[in-house]
């Protein structure tokens, strides 16, 4: 643990991630492309990214255990194979149906590969350095965003359709090549896992993870501060962004790089407010779902398009959104036995996703309702019909808040029956203002004796 071939395995890992999330968020360049490809209308070029993630937060729990149950290294290497036929699939697909299905085969890869690298972490590592490296895994893991919103990109507006899926599918072989050589599932001399563990057995592991109130705190943390990030991200973001906002590809990109930047900066600093202080995880949470609603309502509700300033600023607070999601598998880690990390993980990784596939849909079909009835003025993806769509965030960002604060409230109910209280935040600031005060006071006081 600690050693350098800790590091090895969580880099082999991590880019398997990284690979994983360009195939992920690939789709969300080519959203114009794809219109015209597929001859689709907003609705069904949303659907190709809800199914995606339909698929994703459909295979978290089972995924979380079968990993507890065979291990790292062969989900890892699955999920790549999965996610290279899915992309070959797509790069020759000329209509919606066909379309579809890769886009199905890459969200079933996905879906294998994020709950395997993170559990590698605790197995790997020592406990005081986990809330790092689980961070720096998922600020690494952002590369591959970058590498869709700019590489991708650029390929894909100069060599075509297919050509640049082609070379995402090459990645995916590249790391199953990489994860079969060298990935290990945990370090020598580490308890074998139990492979013969039926369903019965499987049950209970599952229902423990979540009657655990931590699991679920985990859980709706997600679900409220990862999911507008995602949208903006994987679907409607560079839409809006081009089409409603006027920018030009060249800004854009500029933009979505902004945002790969932000969440690789902002990693790190998470993971040492978590290990630092752990007892406010839940309260920067509810500061981040905060953000991103002010963010976004100072967007849209001006009457034209927004400074590129603004812009910026949305981008930023969303894009914050990612590194502070990863708080809940904090959650699910220091509520969970060892051996139940990965199914609870699995849970925790369910609410994002749900909550953004929700979204995207909703967000296409209230595009295309207000298109249908004339309000769009002919324009599909215009500046007015965005705001409104839009919108409908806040409504998840409420419910996620409210579900956090009940479940708070149960956590620490649990953690009162073992002797553990949490002062309440503001409570707590006062009291460390006080003890500032009494500690330059009396730095100040000279003792009597003293000349």
């Amino acid at each position: 643990m600690n050693a350098p071939r800790a590091w090895l395995i969580w880099t082999i890992g991590v880019f398997a991630y990284l690979v994983a999330v360009a195939q992920r968020t690939s789709f969300g360049v080519a959203g114009l492309e794809a219109t015209e490809r597929f001859h689709a209308s907003a609705a069904a070029i949303s659907f190709f990214t809800v199914l995606q993630l339909l698929v994703y937060a459909g295979l978290q729990i089972p995924v979380g255990v079968l990993v507890d149950r065979f291990g790292s290294r062969a989900m890892v290497a699955g999920g790549a194979v999965l996610m290279g036929l899915g992309q070959l699939q797509l790069a020759f697909a000329d209509s919606v149906p066909g379309g579809v299905l890769g886009r199905v085969l890459v969200g079933a890869g996905d879906a294998m590969t994020f709950i395997s690298v993170i559990r590698l972490v605790p197995l790997w590592f020592a406990p005081a350095k986990v809330p790092l490296v689980t961070q720096l895994t998922g600020m690494c893991g952002q590369l591959g965003q970058l590498f869709s919103v700019v590489p991708f990109a650029l390929l894909l507006h100069s060599a075509g359709w297919t050509p640049a899926f082609l070379t995402l599918a090459a990645m995916s072989v590249l790391a199953v090549v990489l994860v079969l050589a060298v990935l290990r599932d945990a370090p020598p001399g580490h308890p074998s896992r139990d492979t013969g563990q039926g369903l019965r057995a499987t049950g209970i592991s599952l229902s423990r993870a979540w009657k655990q109130p931590g699991t679920r705190l985990g859980l709706w943390s997600h679900f409220t501060v990862q999911f507008s990030g995602n949208l903006f991200a994987m679907t409607w973001g560079y839409p809006f962004l081009l089409s409603a906002q006027g920018l030009d590809a060249g800004t854009v990109s500029g933009l979505m790089a902004l945002f790969v930047a932000t969440a690789i900066v902002a990693g790190p600093g998470f993971g040492r407010f978590v290990s630092k202080h752990p007892m406010r995880r839940s309260a920067m949470v509810l500061l981040i779902a905060l953000a991103t609603a002010l963010a976004w309502a100072a967007v849209l509700v001006l009457p034209e398009r927004a400074p590129l300033w603004l812009l910026a600023v949305l981008v930023v607070v969303l894009a914050v959104g990612g590194p502070g999601s990863m708080i809940g598998f904090d959650f699910a880690r220091t509520f969970n036995p060892s051996h139940r990390i990965g199914t609870a993980t699995g849970i925790v990784n369910v609410g994002g996703f749900i909550a953004a596939l929700v979204a995207i849909y909703l967000i296409g079909l209230v595009l295309d309702l207000l298109y249908a009835s004339g309000f769009s003025g002919g324009d599909l993806y215009g500046l007015a019909p965005f705001r409104i769509a839009l919108s409908v965030q806040f409504v998840l960002l409420g419910l996620g808040t409210v579900l956090i604060l009940v479940t708070r409230r149960k956590v620490r109910r649990q953690m009162a029956s073992q002797g553990i209280h949490v002062q309440p935040l503001l409570a707590a600031l006062a009291r460390q203002r006080r003890e500032r005060i009494e500690r330059r006071r009396a730095a100040r006081t000279v003792s009597p004796d003293e000349p």
